[in-house]
């Protein structure tokens, strides 16, 4: 067996062992910047979900594939500009990163053109720094309002990416009452590092790299 397939097993055994079940969890494989030799085990045993975080790369590798895995869900996880709405909206399910109502708008006018939505996670900055993309606690009701309201998103979730070299669990705890208070069900976070944490308080997709591909070159 292919080691990806293999470690794609040991993610999964161990999360039934700590929480008895994986039910309602995805499992996105970030294949950014891995090629399609690299992808291809996974795709074979049967893998649908894969996180990319840069349009180009995604299109040249992903176009083809998506012919002959018809049930495959693609994430765009990157930061997105609004120059490439264009391009995302036809070819993703699934955008992790809506930071800014200027995308937010940009996506409705999209979405209108290819007669298309997709799955939408706004991204919170959630522990409230300077260097980070995402929407400020304080903004976010009425951020989601008018996403919902006035520009028929369909936002399905909320996505952070806690500060490095802190502990995680107060800020995905803080993520967790935040889908609470907007009645959302879905919350991606979590990566390699500290999945298992984020499972803890209720993350539903969980984005997966190195973990499961190994280092990246």
């Amino acid at each position: 067996m292919h080691k990806s397939v293999n470690n794609l097993y040991s993610i999964n055994d161990q999360i039934k062992t700590k929480f008895g079940t994986t039910d309602n969890l995805n499992i996105i494989a970030v294949s950014k910047t891995f090629s399609m030799q690299d992808i291809e085990p996974l795709l074979n045993h049967g893998h649908i979900h894969f996180g990319e975080n840069k349009v180009q790369e995604a299109m040249e590798k992903w176009t083809n594939v998506k012919n002959n895995f018809e049930n495959i869900k693609l994430h765009m996880i990157g930061k997105l500009q609004t120059n490439k709405v264009k391009y995302v909206i036809p070819f993703f399910d699934f955008l992790h990163s809506l930071d800014n109502i200027k995308l937010a708008e940009k996506i409705s006018k999209e979405e209108k053109k290819f007669k298309k939505k997709i799955k939408i996670f706004i991204q919170v900055n959630i522990g409230n720094e300077e260097q980070k993309n995402g929407v400020q606690i304080r903004e976010l009701e009425s951020f989601y309002n008018t996403c919902v309201n006035k520009l028929d998103l369909n936002i399905i979730g909320l996505m952070c990416l806690p500060p490095e070299k802190q502990d995680a669990k107060p800020f995905f705890k803080k993520m967790r009452d935040l889908k609470k208070s907007l009645s959302l069900k879905e919350l991606s976070m979590g990566m390699s590092s500290d999945y298992l944490e984020a499972i803890e308080f209720g993350a539903s997709f969980i984005r997966v790299g190195s973990k499961i591909f190994g280092k990246r070159s």
